[in-house]
């Protein structure tokens, strides 16, 4: 027997293509869609509205996501946060979140495919740290109105890649200078809504892994599981709790 869906109220903050592709998905899942937040109306951000709402869902953009997650933290809503770009403040919105007993859900990618790919990224590092003949470079491909560079799905590979794998010790954009740096490379095409390819390269032979979104759905429909995990928690999840990882 199928889980029964439960119906939420949900707001919306970010009100883009991300935005409007998980409007149709959680409406089509019985989802009430009680406000949307946009740039121009971001000042209806408001605890009021908040609290009103069973969870919300933040894609926005590395400038405004802190102060978007910490409304949400004091309104007591939880949040799915899908804006890449500004963990370097991760320590600050985690004490805010605990200190208000909120709850978060972020991910660097809300796709499923993209989940289980994280997963097999990480067994083949570890497979590969043995065998130092190959070089590792990680690719990703997005639309020009991407925001961030490279994309949070890019660096969560590469951080994979050197948690798993000896050879490499950080992660560079521009071309390395020894073999211990993993390279990531970035280009903006249209309309791509992203590939990632992990590419394992020696003398003898290439072993690629290659994920390509074909349009925007499955991301949207990952921060609504999302949004369906996290109502009525507290604490700070990922894709792997909502997945079962």
């Amino acid at each position: 027997m199928a889980k029964e869906i439960p119906k939420l109220k949900i707001v919306l903050i970010g009100y883009g293509k991300m935005g409007k592709a998980i409007e149709e998905v959680a409406i089509s899942r019985g989802h009430e869609i009680l406000f949307i937040i946009d740039a121009h109306n971001r000042e209806q951000l408001q605890p009021e509205i908040l609290k009103r709402a069973d969870a919300a869902i933040e894609f926005t953009g590395p400038d405004s996501a802190v102060e978007n997650l910490k409304i949400c933290f004091d309104a007591q809503t939880p949040v799915v946060c899908g804006s890449t770009g500004w963990l370097k403040n991760w320590k600050e919105v985690k004490n805010h979140c605990e200190m208000q007993n909120g709850a978060l859900l972020c991910a660097s990618n809300f796709s499923i495919g993209v989940n289980i790919f994280f997963e097999i990224n990480k067994k083949l590092a570890l497979l590969m740290g043995s065998h130092p003949e190959y070089n590792v470079t990680i690719e990703e491909i997005h639309h020009t109105q991407k925001k961030d560079a490279p994309s949070g799905t890019a660096i969560t590979l590469a951080e994979q890649v050197i948690h798993n794998n000896p050879t490499k010790k950080d992660w560079v954009t521009q071309a390395p200078s020894t073999r211990e740096q993993l390279q990531i490379i970035s280009k903006r095409i249209d309309p791509a809504p992203g590939t990632h390819i992990v590419n394992y390269q020696s003398p003898i032979d290439d072993i690629t892994l290659t994920h390509t979104a074909h349009n925007r759905q499955g991301f949207a429909l990952g921060a609504v599981l999302a949004a369906e995990f996290i109502a009525g928690k507290s604490g700070i999840f990922n894709m792997k709790d909502v997945l079962g990882l």
